[in-house]
Parts: structure tokens; C-alpha cells; sequence
């Protein structure tokens, strides 16, 4: 048994190709060797910005002694849950269900039928406190695996977790409900309220994640109800994001989530996921209170993305690392992104410019990280910092942009953080849908970006003909057949974009992925959505994503988009999807929709009815945008139509429809000019020649 690893798409797995463990992929080949063996497979999976499995990498899969004893005992087999989030989802949940908890790297411990008996997370090498050391662990569980007596209560028990988990990721409620109705927002938004850290922002006593649904869900409930508590958590959270350590002072972008309350430490890793669905909450909060603050983070990390995460060909790359090497050589985790008072002043032209700046971010000597370095937050007012300094506030905010601008120079020269460099579909729809919504918000040349990556999506992911979306582009290679979060992300980002652009083909594309969800991941008899497709590789469950993780519920964003689509395709069946799946969830949206708040908020479209615009014209007029982009109108529909009936002819053709859908039946332009209809539940506005006017139009009607 050999290291198979060297030729994997995977950038994570070729970090292990070197390793003394005879790694195997997850494909047949493998699972058969362990068959043929009648050996335990060992399952480790991670991904490559993880700092853990790093260590766990360093401190045993790279020791001979470690890597003798899983050669022999097991079959070893790395994932990339990033390349497999079915197979990572399957025993993250199992994980969780037995430990309360999970994380990565996860370590996984199956029969050679794939079913988990044993599980955890890190080992340590040695043991530490209450966890065993991983050559125990290995150990124990091999010789309890050759013993005839224990073997079968090891079997015993991963039929038993296999089944638990077939049962809590494939099933549905015997029972469905009635959807939610417009009293649920009001419900759900409570249920974040009471679960918010009022002192420091976000949700939780400990480690802080950035649960931009929630936000969303709050700023929603605040634009209906006009309760100011929704609003303050919401902005409390904004804000706390924007001053502390999550946020990237110096370049821009956001980390992945903080180890303490305060939001002071990150872990560094750079997803591209958390810097698309981060900036859309601030787009939201922008728009609703007018913090310029917010629009800044946003030009910032959609700068970062484009610097540091964008092909060359127009895609998005996945991840930076959280390590980085240090002055030394040595890989550290942070590196790239602290400071102290000497390398500040070294970076910085002016002693009083290098104090200001150090005063601004809280950098001392003794510092707020490892080895007395600092992670940059916002620690001083710029307002006190002026009074301090007899300057006046906007000389304050000079001096730091330009010290900020010095930081940036002088960090260039460190050493980088490794790069993920594979292109994603679902995470490459999640900065499509961003950049779309901030061409809108703030600078249209964001759509160019945006459709850039749709582009590179389009040609290298799609197979038209077989309709079918890969997953996965590295280095020249397409591979892994897409989940629902694949069809739903992109999907999403490609209506998104037709919005911001009113390009029919973006919606054409959009139309063609909201149509294989429905043929490939849609039971109806059970009522759901699957994450893989009905012809998807079998394993021990077919799971379902209902909650929000580190990603939006693609359950929830799939079913937001068929609730969109419909109203150009009603005879395509989305809106019986979209009811169907709402009501067969009903009840885990009534008990917990905070955990759930992408299928949430399309449950809350549903019932208080999604505003929709219709604009008959060449284009969007620039006023119109400029109209819209400080506008507060969440979930609407903005769908820029052909001015005449000839030119509408010409685009269902392009679609594939039969005659005009209702959202652009009998909405020509008037008299030649550029005409907006407004529409809520089935009710619509005279046709007016001012955005201003159909916006107070759905004011009234909501």
C-alpha cells in the first residue's frame, strides 16, 4: 500500500503526499482495500487552511512510528471537505451526535463498509488532560478490532450510528405543517435577540463566529416591525466585526472566526465564502442605517478578493492559510498579520505617525497575542485620538490611512500565507451574488468582476450537454460532480447578477441550474432537498442541509432561488417545490429557526410576499440605480425587461418560454420612456416613470 496522494487535484491532499502514511483518496479503490484487507479504514479530514490539521499533520501523520501503525492496522484516507462536503457532513454529524461537538480536523474511525464506530476530532501525540494520545487511540482500537470478542460490538455499534445518522440527515417529519406565516419573523428575530452577547457583539460567551444570516434576519424584522432592539444587535454585531480582530485592518477581508469573546483573536485562515456572505450583511446594514463605515469594509474586502482570491481567467480561489513563515523560518499561525511597536515603526515614516497608529489599534509591547505580538482592533476613538493629539478628526483619519497604507507596503515583503488555489462553484456563486449586489449598493464595476467568474464558471465547470455542473477547477483539472450547493449557490449568484445587469443570459443560466435542482436533488415524496443528486455516489446516508454553518443552509438558498425563478418560469413547478419543502420543515423552523435562517428568511418571503420591480427599458437608468442603491428592499425582485413586446419576444426565446411570464406580461415601456412596476402578492402599481415613486408604492403597500 502506497502514499496515493501525489497526483490529487486536492491542494490539501497534496500537502500529504509526502507524508510516511500511505494516504489513499476516497474512491472505490480504497474503500475495496479495505475489504480485501479486513482492515478498519481510518478517515481523517480537513482542509488546507486549517490550523489544526496542520499540527495533527506535523506531530503525527508525519512520524514514521505513527505512520507503521496505521499502514498496518488501517486503511488511511484523506478528504478535503472543501472537495467533499457530502462525505463530511455525513461524519461531522456523527461527531457532533456523539461528542456534542465536532470540528477538523475530524478523525474518523469506519468499517470497511463505511460505517463509523469510533470518532474525535485532534489527537495529541502524548496524551493531554482528559485526550488520549493518537498512538493509543490507534492502538486500542486495532487490538479491539482483531479481538474476536470486540470486533463484533465495534460492528454493533457503527450499524447503530449509521443508522442514527440516516435517520437525522435523510429523514423528514412524519407530519408536515403549514408554512410559516408572517407572525415568524417576529418569532425568529426574538429568538436571536436572546441569544446575542448585548456587551461585545454576536452570539455566544466564547468563541465568536460571524452568523451573517442572523444579522440579516434581525435587520429584516427591524425594516418590518421598526422594533429598535433587532436593529441595535444587528449593528452591535456590525460593528464588533468592523473594530476587532476578525477584520483585517491593513489589507482588507475578514478571518474566519475569533477565540474569544471580545473579537480580538482570530483564527487567520481567509475563506471565500465568509469574505462574499460578511460583505453582504454589511451591504445590508449600509443601506439601512447609512454608516459609510460599512460601505468601507465592503470596498475593502471586495478589493482583498481581487488582490489575493481572484484567477487570472476571472474565478475565485477558496482559501488563505492561517500560517504563514515568521522573521525566523518557522511556520507560525498569524504571522503574516501582527505587529509590534518595532516593526510598526519600522514600517511607518514619522515616530508621532508610528505612536498614533499603535494608540489607534491597540499594538504594545506586551501585545494581545502569542510572543508579545499584536492582532490589530480598533482600541482608541479616532475622536479621543484627535483630542489627544490637538488634530482635528479628519487630519487623525489621514495620518492612519497613510499609516495603514506604510503597514501594507512593508507586510508585502513578509512571507505569504499559502494559497488554495482551487475554484469552487458553490463558493464562486456566494462572490458573485456579493460583487452583484454591490454593483447595485455601491460601484457598478463590481458586475464586471461578478460576471468574470460567472464566465470562467460557465466554461470550465458547466457540461451543457449533460447538464451538469462540476464542482471543482484546479490546475487545469475538473472534477467532483456539484451538490446542491454547487446548483443553488451559482444559481443564486447568476439571478443576482441578471439583476444587476438585466444580461437575459444570466438568467437563462439561472433558470437552467433552478431546473436540474429540481429534476435532480427534489424528492417529492419525501417532501426535501437533498445535498446530492439522485444518481450521486451512495453512502451511508443521503444528507440534507437544513442549518446554516460556516455556509448558508443550501436547502435554504436553493429554495430561496426556485421562489425567484418561478416568477419567470411558473410552469415550471419551483413554487409547488418551494411550498412543499417549507411545509415538510415547518416544524424545525418553528422550534429553532435561528440555526436555520437561510430557510427561515424564505419562509418569511413567502408569507409576507416578495417585492418585485419591473423596469421596461434599454437599461437600468443611473438615477434608478442611484435610487436603489439607498434603498433598504430586501429579497426583492429587480428584472430590467426589453422596452417593446418585439424585444421581450426575443428573450423568451432565449429562455425557452412560450409566452410572457406574468412579472413582464403587459409591463411595456410608456410612450417610449424607461417604465418600473411595482408588485407585491399578486398586486401592482400603476406604471410610473420614477423609482422614487414605485419604491413609496411598496412602502405603502408592505
Amino acid at each position: 500500500m502506497e502514499n496515493r496522494l501525489d497526483e490529487a487535484a486536492s491542494p490539501y491532499l497534496r500537502q500529504h503526499a509526502d507524508n510516511p502514511v500511505a494516504w489513499q483518496p476516497w474512491d472505490d479503490e480504497a474503500l475495496e482495500l479495505a475489504a480485501a484487507r479486513d482492515v478498519p479504514i481510518f478517515l481523517s479530514i480537513g482542509y488546507a487552511a486549517c490550523h489544526w490539521c496542520h499540527v495533527m499533520a506535523e506531530e503525527s501523520f508525519e512520524d514514521p512510528a505513527i505512520a507503521r501503525r496505521l499502514n498496518e492496522e488501517f486503511v488511511p484516507i484523506k478528504v478535503d471537505r472543501e472537495e467533499r462536503p457530502d462525505v463530511d457532513t455525513l461524519y461531522m454529524n456523527v461527531c457532533q451526535m456523539v461528542q456534542g461537538s465536532g470540528g477538523w480536523p475530524l478523525s474518523v474511525w469506519l468499517t470497511p463498509a463505511g460505517k463509523p464506530f469510533h470518532v474525535g476530532t485532534y489527537f495529541p501525540p502524548e496524551p493531554t488532560g482528559n485526550t488520549p494520545g493518537f498512538g493509543s487511540v490507534l492502538d486500542d482500537i486495532a487490538a479491539a478490532w482483531n479481538d474476536p470478542e470486540r470486533r463484533p460490538q465495534l460492528e454493533s455499534q457503527a450499524d447503530q450510528w449509521a443508522r442514527s445518522t440516516k435517520d437525522q440527515l435523510e429523514g423528514t417529519p412524519e407530519k408536515r405543517g403549514d408554512a410559516p406565516d408572517e407572525g415568524f419573523l417576529d418569532t425568529a428575530a426574538n429568538a436571536a435577540v436572546r441569544g446575542a452577547d448585548r456587551q461585545h457583539g454576536g452570539w455566544g460567551q466564547g468563541q465568536k463566529f460571524p452568523h451573517p444570516g442572523r444579522i440579516q434576519l434581525l435587520l429584516r424584522a427591524y425594516d418590518r416591525t421598526e422594533r429598535d432592539t433587532y436593529r441595535d444587535v444587528a449593528v452591535e454585531t456590525l460593528d464588533a466585526m468592523a473594530a476587532g480582530g476578525l477584520y483585517d485592518h491593513v489589507g482588507g477581508g475578514f478571518h474566519r472566526y475569533c477565540v474569544d469573546r471580545e473579537w480580538t483573536v482570530p483564527h487567520f485562515e481567509k475563506m471565500l465564502y465568509d469574505n462574499a456572505e460578511i460583505p453582504r450583511a454589511f451591504l445590508s446594514g449600509y443601506q439601512l442605517t447609512g454608516d459609510p463605515r460599512y460601505a468601507e469594509v465592503v470596498r475593502e474586502t471586495f478589493e482583498f478578493v481581487e488582490r489575493e482570491l481572484t484567477h487570472p481567467d476571472g474565478g475565485f480561489y477558496s482559501t488563505l492559510d492561517a500560517e504563514s513563515e515568521d522573521s525566523t523560518g518557522s511556520r507560525e499561525e498569524g504571522a503574516f498579520y501582527v505587529w509590534t511597536p518595532a516593526t510598526v515603526r519600522e514600517a511607518i515614516d514619522g515616530e508621532a505617525t508610528a505612536e498614533l497608529f499603535c494608540e489607534r489599534y491597540g499594538v504594545t509591547e506586551s501585545g494581545n497575542f502569542e510572543n508579545g505580538t499584536t492582532v490589530l482592533t480598533e482600541s482608541t476613538p479616532v475622536g479621543e485620538l484627535a483630542a489627544d493629539s490637538v488634530m482635528d478628526t479628519d487630519s487623525v483619519e489621514r495620518e492612519l490611512d497613510d499609516a495603514r497604507a506604510q503597514l501594507f507596503e512593508a507586510r508585502s515583503e513578509r512571507s505569504r500565507p499559502p494559497r488554495d488555489g482551487k475554484v469552487l462553484a458553490g463558493w464562486n456563486g456566494l462572490m458573485i451574488s456579493a460583487l452583484a449586489e454591490g454593483s447595485i449598493v455601491l460601484d457598478p464595476s463590481d458586475a464586471d468582476r461578478a460576471e468574470s467568474a460567472l464566465s470562467f464558471c460557465r466554461e470550465r465547470l458547466w457540461d451543457a450537454e449533460e447538464r451538469r455542473l462540476n464542482r471543482r477547477f484546479e490546475g487545469g483539472e475538473v472534477g467532483v460532480p456539484g451538490y446542491l450547493e454547487d446548483y443553488a449557490y451559482l444559481g443564486r449568484g447568476a439571478f443576482d447578477l441578471y439583476q444587476a445587469t438585466g444580461d437575459v443570459e444570466h438568467l437563462a443560466f439561472a433558470l437552467e441550474l433552478g431546473r436540474v435542482i429540481r429534476d435532480a436533488f427534489y424528492d417529492a415524496e419525501a417532501g426535501t432537498l437533498y445535498f446530492t443528486p439522485t444518481d450521486g455516489e451512495e453512502l451511508i446516508a443521503r444528507p440534507q442541509q437544513l442549518a446554516d454553518s460556516s455556509t448558508p443552509s443550501s436547502t435554504g438558498v436553493a429554495v430561496q432561488l426556485l421562489a425567484a425563478l418561478s416568477a419567470f418560469d411558473p410552469d415550471a413547478g419551483f413554487d409547488s417545490i418551494v411550498e412543499s419543502v417549507l411545509e415538510t420543515h415547518a416544524s424545525t423552523l418553528e422550534s429553532n429557526a435561528v440555526s436555520h435562517t437561510s430557510l427561515a428568511l424564505a419562509a418569511v418571503d413567502r408569507s409576507a410576499g416578495i417585492p418585485e420591480l419591473t423596469v421596461a427599458a434599454e437599461g437600468l437608468p443611473a438615477a434608478w440605480r442611484e435610487t436603489l442603491s439607498g434603498t433598504y428592499l430586501p429579497a426583492r425582485i429587480l428584472s430590467v425587461r426589453p422596452p417593446t413586446a418585439a424585444g421581450l419576444s426575443a428573450w423568451l426565446e432565449t429562455l425557452g418560454l412560450e409566452s410572457a411570464p406574468p412579472i413582464w406580461a403587459n409591463r411595456d415601456a410608456v410612450e417610449g420612456r424607461a417604465t418600473v412596476y411595482a408588485c407585491r402578492s399578486f398586486t401592482c402599481s400603476p406604471p410610473k416613470g420614477d423609482m422614487e415613486a414605485a419604491l413609496s408604492w411598496l412602502t405603502a403597500e408592505a
